[in-house]
């Protein structure tokens, strides 16, 4: 499966409805945060305009929002 080309504010719009929430923004990187009955998930997401993220990126907020490549994907779709 191939990963979606999307832009920083289309993935944080895309967690937003996850439930995390904007902790903070520090230059062009903004942190999101989710409280978890285990943990609590921290996403640091760069902002970059509308420019698209490279697939090692997004690859690595996935991981760090506690989802799997798969479910990210489906949630997109």
């Amino acid at each position: 499966m191939r990963l979606p080309t999307l832009s920083g504010k289309e993935i944080i719009a895309l967690l937003e409805k996850q439930g995390f929430v904007v902790k903070r923004q520090k230059g062009s990187h903004v942190t999101l945060y989710k409280k978890t009955p285990e943990r609590g998930l921290y996403v640091t997401v760069p902002l970059h305009g509308n420019k698209e993220l490279v697939p090692s990126t997004l690859l690595s907020i996935i991981r760090q929002a506690g989802m799997t490549k798969e479910e990210f994907i489906a949630f997109v779709e």
